[in-house]
């Protein structure tokens, strides 16, 4: 009866290039990082308000206190603070033509940085919880200001949450807002809006910038851990690639083709590590993200992924142990590779060289159920061949080899009861910290899969580690037993593994001459060499 190949079906191009496409067309020339940039947004209504977001970020309070202000060309280092640039309100046309020319001040416009711990400080009273801004009888009773956003301060800290106003000019269309520098003194999660109480300012534009700095740079502060995180891991990247370095020179005639796949997938965790550390450092040192350093990263990032992915699926068929190459599959095996590095590589520019405010999230569930696809194919892929690779061992009696599968097999399985468990922690952290107030802990979630992704491939440099008897991993090309399995097993069982091996033998060279012959699908060659 014929065997089903194992195979995931044929994965087309159209959508990992369509994914690519839109990556692309929603980058800049210039990527901004800590500079939150409005263009033409407009205002939200919200109960009796509006309101624009402005951003939100992790803030670590300054270091340094001597100096009251923070010079706009030469920020002071060890300063944290949020620097409002540029900013201009647009106001419609025909509201302004209906103000008195006689009035100095006409529309308010107000900006409101609040941690997140001080959200409940904002808006609210006894006779009406859900008002903002505030109306005629909550001003009788002096609570507040007609007009203006209720605010009730903190006692300790009189000017938090922070109020920075910008009034209309007369009859002006548009008002500017002073440069402002507001210094963060407490460490936490800060939040940025723009609001105004007049409904007759519905339609009004905001334009300009904020620029947000903690006290060692302009990385965010969920971001910055990162920097020293991935120092450390050029520096692990580096001891594995010395060590591999020294085994691979030492047993340089007893290397196999596996052991260049190996080398190249370190070589290529080197160098993203490398990559992301630099640009991690130039965007915490300037506050921008130059494309080309970080595209540079990022198509490191998805070229080593996809080629680990790669590595692990083709271990796991065998190659160089079960069978010296994959014969026709191999046309799927790349083709899956590339779907993936295209489909990860879109996800990477959008998350990494995109604007740093936060992306719809139809936008980010467009880009990222793909690549979740694409691994879950991978998987599948894996551990369906390392069954049969397993399989074809027990029938060799290839007890050496076969143990070393099982170890690798039970390697793969943990790490998959990792990854779930962890899959399973990183949708519990979202759940319960929507506001992001656990924003210094944010960063373990993707540092965690790039640990498992460095101890997996340690655990195959282990594996396979170069020797002077690689007879114990090498495919048995023109004898039936080796003299390690003939050692372990006696020579009833080496009459066995002889017998196994004859038979691959032919069924291979059989399926090999049929295919150049008639063409036959590599479906076919497969069935055939398994």
């Amino acid at each position: 009866m014929r065997r089903r190949s194992s195979v995931p079906p044929d994965l087309g191009f159209p959508l990992p290039t369509l994914l690519l496409i839109v990556a692309l067309l929603s980058l800049k020339q210039r990527v901004e990082a800590s500079i939150h940039e409005y263009q033409n947004e407009a205002f939200i209504p919200r109960y009796n308000s509006f309101f624009f977001h402005g951003g939100s970020e992790g803030m670590y309070a300054s270091t340094v206190h001597e100096s009251k202000d923070v010079s706009e060309d030469k920020p002071l280092y060890g300063k944290s603070y949020i620097r409002f640039e540029s900013i201009t309100f647009r106001r419609p046309k025909e509201f302004a033509e209906k103000q008195n020319a006689m009035q100095s001040k006409t529309g308010l416009v107000e900006a409101i940085i609040l941690a997140v711990r001080d959200r409940d400080k904002i808006g609210g009273s006894t006779s009406n919880p859900n008002a903002i801004c505030c109306n005629p009888e909550l001003a009788k009773e002096g609570l507040c200001k007609l007009g203006e956003v209720i605010i009730r301060n903190d006692p300790d800290s009189p000017e938090w949450p922070n109020r920075i106003q910008t009034f209309f000019e007369g009859t002006n269309e548009e008002a500017k807002m002073d440069i402002k520098v507001v210094e963060i003194n407490s460490t936490g999660m800060y939040y940025l809006y723009f609001m105004f109480c007049d409904p007759q300012l519905k339609g009004t534009l905001i334009n300009g910038k904020t620029i947000w700095r903690n006290p060692d740079g302009y990385l965010p502060g969920k971001m910055a851990p990162m920097m020293t995180f991935y120092g450390f891991m050029c520096l692990a990247y580096l001891f594995l690639g010395l060590v591999w370095f020294v085994q691979f020179v030492k047993y340089w005639k007893d290397i196999i083709q596996l052991h260049y796949h190996i080398t190249a997938v370190i070589g290529l965790g080197m160098c993203e590590m490398a990559f992301w550390y630099f640009e991690y450092v130039n965007f915490n040192s300037t506050g921008y993200r130059p494309m080309g350093i970080t595209l540079w990263a990022v198509t490191f990032s998805a070229v080593k992924k996809t080629v680990s992915r790669l590595l692990l699926l083709v271990v796991s068929m065998g190659y160089g142990v079960v069978r010296p190459t994959l014969g026709g599959i191999s046309r799927k095996v790349l083709l899956l590779g590339v779907v993936y590095f295209v489909a990860s590589e879109a996800l990477d520019l959008v998350e990494h060289l995109g604007n740093i405010n936060d992306f719809s999230n139809k936008a980010k569930v467009f880009l990222f159920l793909p690549v979740a696809l694409l691994d879950a194919c991978f998987i599948l892929w894996i551990f369906s061949s390392l069954s049969k690779t397993l399989e074809k061992l027990q029938i060799r009696r290839s007890m050496a080899k076969l143990e070393l599968y099982r170890k690798f097999t039970n390697s793969l399985a943990i790490s998959v009861l990792l990854s779930i468990a962890w899959i399973g922690y990183e949708l519990y952290f979202n759940a319960t910290d929507p506001l992001s107030e656990l924003w210094r802990r944010a960063w373990i979630i993707p540092a965690f899969w790039t640990l498992l992704a460095y101890l997996i491939l340690g655990v195959i440099c282990m594996l396979w580690a170069p020797s002077h008897n690689p007879t114990r991993f090498a495919y048995a090309e023109e004898t039936g037993n080796d003299e390690e399995e003939g050692i372990l097993l006696g020579s009833g069982m080496k009459t066995a593994g002889d017998v196994a091996i004859k038979l691959e033998r032919n069924d291979r060279k059989a399926s090999v001459a049929a295919d150049n012959v008639f063409g036959l699908a590599e479906d076919l060659v497969e069935d055939k060499r398994e």
